[in-house]
């Protein structure tokens, strides 16, 4: 895919690796949007990148960010699902599920609206790829993080139901599976071999190289370097 003049919507673009992804797209001169639900973070980004308050649980909000893209680009070529939420992990008895309700709101709804409101442009334009991010937690099976792990095993039953639902249509879906990542996602608890995580600048390096090749990987899992 050439990725030139793409039109590129990311939510929760302002920080780790929705940030990470709005520059390296930025870089191979896609013409970037970015959301997130506070304007703090847009001034970190370059001038030139679109950039619309939004909340993603809330799905009007959704819907007003894909009107302000389609209005001053008229397309949509890529949407990527990126906002994100975590909790620490701890034992199921232990689990805050006051606060996995407001995950799965993010996680799991936030990916929801974001691609329903993708595919419904990305079917009159008869072209697209939506692109949703989960998590090597749902590949790796490790105790204490059930809360996580819950909300995106839901996004991933989602995703593979959308693929099937737009098997017969030229919008793509595509799953990426990043191991952990040093960014903003572990301020409340860093794990221990924290300094070993990937930036996510090589992540977002490696969706774009994936999604620049002529079949790229429907399914994009990338694990920390083996150290030699």
């Amino acid at each position: 895919m050439e990725l030139k003049n793409k039109v590129v919507v990311i939510t929760g673009g302002t920080k780790g690796l929705g940030k990470a992804l709005a520059i390296s797209f930025y870089k191979n001169n896609a013409k970037v949007v970015v959301c997130a639900r506070k304007e703090e973070g847009f001034k970190s980004l370059p001038s030139d990148i679109l950039r619309i308050k939004a909340d993603v649980v809330k799905e009007n909000e959704v819907n007003n960010l894909a009107e302000k893209v389609i209005t001053k680009f008229g397309k949509i070529d890529i949407w990527i699902n990126n906002a994100g939420i975590w909790l620490p992990r701890v034992p199921i008895e232990e689990v805050d599920w006051k606060r996995t309700h407001d995950l799965f709101e993010v996680n799991f709804f936030g990916t929801v609206y974001g691609s329903k409101t993708a595919l419904i442009q990305m079917k009159k334009q008869n072209f697209g790829a939506i692109v949703n991010i989960l998590s090597t937690t749902i590949l790796d099976l490790r105790p204490n993080s059930s809360a996580y792990r819950s909300s995106k095993y839901a996004v991933l039953g989602f995703t593979k139901t959308l693929k099937i639902e737009l098997e017969n249509t030229n919008v793509k879906v595509f799953s990426v599976y990043p191991g952990g990542m040093q960014t903003n996602f572990f301020d409340e608890n860093k794990p221990d071999n924290f300094n070993e995580y990937m930036d996510p600048s090589f992540v977002a390096n490696k969706i774009l190289e994936n999604l620049k090749k002529e079949s790229p990987k429907e399914e994009l899992i990338i694990k920390r370097p083996v150290k030699q």
